[in-house]
């Protein structure tokens, strides 16, 4: 909003300073800095408001060191970082750009069901929250509009290079690389980017090609389901990573700060030449949401760094993970995901397996054995007697690595 405001004042009366809101990078500074003011100053006052109200977590006794003494720490703290990110992008964002308009759905949308499922947990008392069947219909749902909206509004588009002759669809632009130039053409496409891949392109379509000519006709359909898969699989990673003070959300920033790496490199034409990358148009202001994300995560950590003052439950879990998906879906960085998001990944997985394995071996010998001590994977940890603060701090490094490889893959391949 304050983006139009200002271009206004700048072009009408010529205000000195005005013209600062043409820069994505002051506008993702201000975003930064709002977030951050909004979740330690107003933080304070959520969390002796949800004291006041009795909204503490319902701690099970799992055996775990310090775990008790959880008892009744404020939860649904995630309506702090759902502030700290729509009131900074509402503010500096272009709020008519498609993927912004995509990315604040995204938000509202999955801490609209986290916040269900901790409502339902601590007023309804019942520790089982929202069922899983309908967590999973509002991730699928979610997915579907992504999905289908990517697919067919006409300002998502990518940048593609054109050879002359060549059928022509949209207006041609003429772009420069060193001293030669060539044509380009803003197309619609399934195409994303693939790490550690020469071409770096790969077309969702092509799945199809076994089936022999016509398979473009359901490039949608396989579109879909690989958004679908995501979008879950993201979701409920964060939601499990989030087990002790700290650690989701500050992998949580650490994945934003990278996100607004890649986002930036993708919306702009120069380094997106330069890296041989898709340019996507207009992608570019998605870095201003993905700074109102930072600035969130990182403020709440004010509150829930060890030993956690307010815990951010599924209504921050579930958004952050679905924001995530959405994100990396929206600049064509979907794939980069299990690199990204390797933590939230291995938390995932260790659950999976310690599931299966215990079914398996008390299916096969009468009783069930585990992998783990206890999973998700942190947890384990603390089982073999780490402090959480310690293990927080590790995984934090585990993440850290992880960007550094993924902003590697842009020139890696």
């Amino acid at each position: 909003m304050l983006y139009y405001l200002f271009t206004w004042l700048d072009k009408e009366y010529d205000i000195p300073g005005a013209g600062l809101f043409q820069f994505i990078s002051f506008r993702t500074a201000m975003a930064v800095i709002l977030s951050l003011i909004l979740t330690t100053v107003y933080g304070s006052r959520l969390i002796k408001l949800l004291r006041a109200k009795q909204v503490g977590e319902s701690v099970r006794n799992l055996g775990l060191e310090g775990q008790m003494q959880k008892q009744g720490t404020p939860t649904m703290g995630g309506l702090i970082i759902l502030l700290g990110i729509l009131l900074p992008t509402i503010l500096f964002a272009k709020i008519d750009n498609i993927y912004i308009i995509l990315m604040l759905g995204t938000t509202v949308w999955m801490g609209l069901i986290g916040f269900v499922d901790d409502y339902i947990k601590v007023f309804k008392k019942d520790k089982e929250g929202l069922a899983g069947r309908f967590k999973i219909m509002g991730q699928v749902g979610l997915a579907l509009i992504i999905g289908w909206t990517m697919y067919f509004h006409p300002d998502i588009v990518v940048r593609e290079q054109v050879t002359l002759p060549a059928k022509v669809s949209s207006p041609l632009g003429v772009q420069k690389r060193g001293n030669q130039f060539y044509y380009t053409q803003d197309l619609k496409s399934t195409i994303t980017n693939v790490p550690f891949y020469k071409d770096n392109e790969f077309d969702y379509a092509k799945v199809l090609t076994v089936f022999g000519d016509g398979y473009e006709k359901y490039s949608l359909v396989v579109f879909l389901l690989f958004v679908i898969v995501i979008v879950t699989a993201v979701s409920n990673g964060a939601n499990l990573t989030d087990g002790i003070d700290g650690l989701a959300t500050g992998t949580s920033a650490i994945i934003g700060i990278t996100l607004a790496i890649l986002a930036y490199v993708s919306g702009n034409t120069i380094f997106a030449d330069y890296l041989n990358i898709m340019y996507i148009p207009h992608s570019a202001e998605l870095v201003i949401f993905a700074g109102a994300f930072v600035g969130a995560c990182v403020g709440f950590l004010w509150y829930n760094s060890y030993p956690a003052q307010v815990f951010m439950g599924d209504t921050g879990s579930l958004a952050i993970g679905g924001i995530i998906a959405a994100f990396a879906i929206m600049i064509r960085k979907e794939l980069l995901i299990p690199v990204l998001c390797g933590v939230f990944l291995i938390e995932n997985l260790s659950v999976i397996l310690q599931v299966s394995y215990f079914k398996y071996t008390k299916r096969k010998f009468g009783e069930g054995k585990r992998i783990f001590l206890m999973s998700p994977l942190h947890h384990h940890y603390q089982k073999k007697g780490y402090h959480e603060a310690k293990i927080v701090t590790r995984f934090w490094i585990v993440g850290i690595m992880l960007a550094i490889i993924t902003i590697v893959t842009l020139k890696l391949r």
